[in-house]
């Protein structure tokens, strides 16, 4: 007879230590045996040279490497879809308990309540838990339940209830012992799963005591190296949420905290309002003329409209797969207002080329800059790419770096003209929504 096990599944927290519901599978009664699924459903839809499954990829090698050194385990990684891994695991294994943290975005849900009631019918029990945020779905709500659709009476809430939370880091090395013992779980090399190395690399984050107290003054210019680069790594969970916003707090720095707000903000804007993916919040919005011109969009993507700090962020994005986050306010802007294209087609493009692509706020930063979302910036504001330049690179050094023929005879014209572009756009947009 099969001696039962429990699973623990990987997914958006790719980490050993302060892992909430590794935690508790390894002080469950049985043998643990981890596993990470390569979802087909996902994989499918991306380039074969994605750096976020290269780095996912590197992720695990190193976290099968340090149980097999130090445990005398392994990491079970398994490619397919994950209904019909979990049949085979059923198949291999008497699993008494799957153990996962959960995962707020549509299809994440809808994968989770096939593989449980699945699991149901062969009376294994599936225990989910909170990983990736400090406060989730209806944890931070209105008096009469609702939720908020505004940051900042969101953020005075979440602050008030966090007040009151025990912020515990969990030391998961105390129970490692409890994995199963088998250095030659199954694995895969990145061909078996269709893949190849990416000549582009996730930077490694940097929350330094520095980094944190400048935040304020150095986040807004592209041309300084003053952002931290924790988005792949809070998306992927190599770095545990907790860590961070303890980290924040102790140096008492409210900007950069309230970055991280913003991150659950959105988080529960998408599980309440699912839709959103696809829709305007604001149904309105929906009715806009979009004029979605296939040239200009290409000329967007690729860096060739003529106004430099936005051919500098799309070049930066399409090289490194990052841009700074005040160029893509502008980019985003520049794209809906002065374009007149849809935002969806931005959000699907920064969806493929973002490393720290994350559907929450992918998206509801898409419906801020088009004016259609939450707390959104009125219509009617509409970022001027030319003035952008002297409040946040007026020497120059972003846009030289990544658009050195700016001032040559070969840099295009620009693809619009900033004041008639504007006025059209007020018109569209006004046509629609009165």
């Amino acid at each position: 007879m099969k001696q039962p096990i429990n699973i623990f599944w990987f997914r958006r927290d790719l980490r050993l230590d302060d892992n909430i519901g590794f935690y508790e599978a390894l002080r469950s009664d049985n043998p643990v045996l981890p596993i990470f699924i390569f979802d087909t459903e996902i994989l499918d839809k991306l380039p074969e040279d994605d750096a976020r499954v290269s780095f996912i990829f590197e992720t695990l090698q190193n976290m099968r490497k340090t149980l097999q050194d130090e445990k005398e385990s392994s990491l079970a990684i398994y490619h397919g879809k994950p209904i019909e891994i979990y049949k085979q695991l059923i198949e291999d294994y008497d699993i008494d308990t799957v153990f996962t943290n959960r995962d707020y975005e549509p299809y994440a849900k809808e994968r989770d309540a096939e593989i449980e009631n699945l699991l149901s019918k062969k009376n294994i029990k599936f225990k989910t838990f909170k990983d990736q945020v400090i406060f989730e779905k209806s944890e931070v709500v209105k008096n009469d339940g609702d939720p908020y659709v505004v940051y900042t009476p969101y953020m005075k809430t979440w602050k008030e209830k966090f007040k009151t939370t025990d912020l515990v880091i969990l030391n998961t090395n105390e129970n490692l012992a409890n994995l199963v013992k088998n250095t030659r779980l199954s694995n895969l090399s990145l061909s078996d799963i269709g893949f190849k190395k990416s000549s582009q690399k996730i930077a490694d984050y940097k929350v330094t005591s520095s980094l944190i107290q400048e935040y304020e003054k150095t986040r807004n210019f592209p041309a300084k190296d003053a952002t931290s680069r924790l988005g792949p790594h809070l998306r992927f969970g190599t770095v545990s949420i907790r860590k961070m916003i303890k980290k924040a707090v102790a140096e008492k720095n409210e900007i950069f905290w309230q970055e991280l707000i913003w991150r659950e903000f959105f988080m529960q804007i998408l599980w309440h309002f699912p839709h959103t993916v696809t829709k305007s919040f604001k149904p309105k919005y929906d009715r806009i003329n979009w004029r979605n011109n296939e040239e200009e969009f290409k000329h967007w993507c690729e860096g060739k409209t003529g106004y430099p700090l936005v051919d500098a962020g799309m070049r930066q994005l399409n090289e490194t797969g990052f841009m700074h986050n005040r160029v893509r306010m502008l980019v985003g802007s520049f794209l809906c207002k002065h374009l007149l294209i849809d935002w969806r087609w931005g959000e699907a493009y920064f969806a493929e080329k973002l490393h720290d692509y994350e559907m929450a706020s992918n998206v509801g930063n898409w419906q801020w800059v088009a004016g259609s979302g939450v707390d959104a910036a009125p219509y009617f504001r509409i970022f001027n790419p030319t003035t952008q330049i002297e409040k946040f690179d007026k020497d120059l050094k972003y846009i030289k770096q990544w658009v050195p023929e700016f001032e040559e005879p070969t840099y295009p014209q620009p693809i619009v003209d900033h004041k008639n572009a504007r006025e059209r756009c007020l018109a569209i947009y006004k046509k629609a929504l009165d």
